[in-house]
């Protein structure tokens, strides 16, 4: 597997990150790359892609998207009429789709790692990079129109809401750090983990 880890700076600076290999699965071959960003919601995984597909030239595809592109509606509003087995079939489908694509820069649905096999069907066809943050992290990110548009967040109090994701966070950290690429974004700006990710996917692809 791969690690970026965040260190921050002795002088309080902005923290810097080091690229490291660890034991286990190395990357496919420099012929592809499908980069599979996953994580908790609100951890930024569709903004940070578009701007890594763009800086690489590559094509972004968001599986959310994809999704209500197939079906005809948003996300919340399938789980809510269709049931949430449904929007995971459907997102599993859409998952398979990205197979198409020799090389991608992918954004997952927050759940997605954590249905099935999933995770291990990403292992099989590209490499996958969690965005780890913190709850409150997340909490500072969401517009009100990004927390109205995800069901359980809906009229919750911050409190609740932090309370939420701890709990959501919790019991989907095991999948979440089987990723190949972790990024413990707690003390990194967006511009760092862009340039990051760039770099790495210039140096081994």
């Amino acid at each position: 597997a791969i690690a970026i880890l965040c260190h921050s700076a002795t002088n309080g600076s902005a923290c810097h990150l080091s690229l490291r290999r660890d034991k286990g699965r190395s990357p496919q071959n420099k012929k592809t790359m499908r980069l599979y960003l996953t994580g908790y919601m609100g951890t930024g995984k569709s903004t940070l892609g578009r701007k890594i597909a763009k800086r690489t030239e590559l094509p972004f595809l968001d599986t959310d998207k994809m999704v209500e592109e197939a079906e005809g509606a948003e996300v919340a509003d399938i789980i809510t009429y269709a049931g949430e087995e449904y929007f995971r079939e459907a997102e599993r489908r859409a998952l398979e789709q990205t197979a198409e694509y020799e090389s991608a820069i992918i954004s997952t649905g927050g759940g997605l790692p954590v249905w099935g096999d999933n995770q291990a069907w990403i292992a099989e066809h590209g490499v996958s990079v969690y965005l780890k943050r913190t709850p409150e992290q997340i909490l500072s990110r969401l517009s009100p129109h990004g927390r109205y548009k995800r069901p359980k967040l809906r009229g919750l109090s911050d409190d609740e809401v932090l309370q939420v994701m701890r709990e959501g966070i919790a019991e989907r950290e095991p999948i979440y750090s089987k990723a190949d690429v972790v990024i413990d974004c707690d003390k990194v700006n967006d511009y760092e983990i862009v340039d990051k990710l760039v770099e790495f996917i210039t140096a081994n692809f």
